[in-house]
């Protein structure tokens, strides 16, 4: 444990205390009020702390910052492409395959320990031991990701998934072919009553929207491109399983459907995402490379082009 010393420049002046202890320590705002209640934030007047006092020009106060909560994750040299970093951001291309969190049966090899092994420093954020995972994709899955590096583009990312801000793309192969060519799928999913292992379309289930677009159908297939509106678990391989169009290679949607890939795929790739850079504000777009193995499998389908050369955007284009 140490001690920080805190002096409220003009720039702070007027805003809250925990905002201000946010900004000092480069941490997210809950963790600042995590240490405000927890009397970590002392002042060197009289005043009563909260984390919603307002502070003023030249006040001074004290901040105790504790040792990080240790975690057994051992750094390890994991395969994923790093498509863009900076001091605030990293955006990776995760291969189908890949786990993101440590999990029973999944303790090492992960892209949590990928990301401690090449960003050291990830490995406190906000007083835990852990990196800036803001989101997740299914280990069948393939695609984009991105990672804060620090507590404030943590807290900024969070804000912007919660709020729907960020836009995510995704090229997904169903069976089938959907009655209409694009719609809006407005299901609430949640855990399948019978199936805990599941997700399903349900009453009970929280409120999920997805937007999707058929590109080509040609032989009992369909090549669609989804955009989820809200983040549900499995939230596409459920709604398009409500449209009887389950994904292919889907082994928990389509249990009878035969998968052409040889290890655990789906085909689901998270081919597009944009946000707001949470430093300088700007936009950040970036658009992965379709995977060979899916590239394969398209061409299986289409013979003797996946791909029609008068649709460049379906191309395995690089990403930004």
């Amino acid at each position: 444990m140490y001690t920080r010393r805190m002096t409220i420049t003009e720039e702070l002046s007027g805003h809250r205390l925990d905002f201000s202890v946010s900004r000092e320590l480069g941490v997210g705002r809950t963790y600042a009020q995590t240490l405000i209640r927890d009397g970590r934030v002392l002042s060197s007047g009289d005043r009563r702390i909260k984390p919603s006092i307002k502070v003023g020009l030249g006040e001074e106060y004290s901040i105790e910052i504790p040792p990080p909560e240790r975690l057994d994750l051992e750094p390890e040299d994991v395969a994923f492409r790093v498509v863009y970093s900076d001091d605030d951001v990293i955006v990776v291309d995760k291969p189908a395959g890949l786990v993101v969190h440590p999990a029973p049966g999944h303790w090492s090899g992960t892209l949590v320990h990928g990301l401690l092994f090449r960003f050291p420093e990830l490995g406190s954020l906000n007083g835990v031991e852990r990196p800036g995972i803001v989101h997740r994709l299914d280990a069948t899955t393939s695609g984009l990701m991105v990672v804060a590096r620090n507590g404030l583009a943590q807290e900024s990312l969070f804000k912007e998934f919660k709020e729907r801000r960020v836009s995510k793309t995704y090229l997904a192969l169903c069976h089938s072919v959907p009655e209409r060519a694009a719609g809006r799928i407005d299901m609430p999913v949640g855990r399948d009553p019978v199936n805990r292992h599941r997700m399903a379309v349900t009453n009970r289930g929280r409120a999920a929207v997805t937007d999707y677009t058929v590109i080509w159908s040609d032989g009992g297939y369909s090549f669609v491109r989804c955009a989820p509106r809200s983040g549900r678990t499995h939230q596409i391989r459920v709604h398009m399983k409500a449209l009887n169009c389950p994904l292919v290679g889907d082994e928990l949607y389509a249990p009878s459907r035969r998968s052409p890939f040889l290890s655990p795929r789906v085909f689901l790739h998270s081919w597009k995402i944009s946000f707001t850079h949470p430093r300088h504000g700007g936009p950040m777009d970036f658009r992965s490379f379709i995977p060979d193995d899916l590239i394969e499998c398209l061409r299986a389908i289409r013979v003797p082009s996946a791909i029609p050369p008068d649709r460049p955007e379906l191309s395995s284009a690089p990403c930004r």
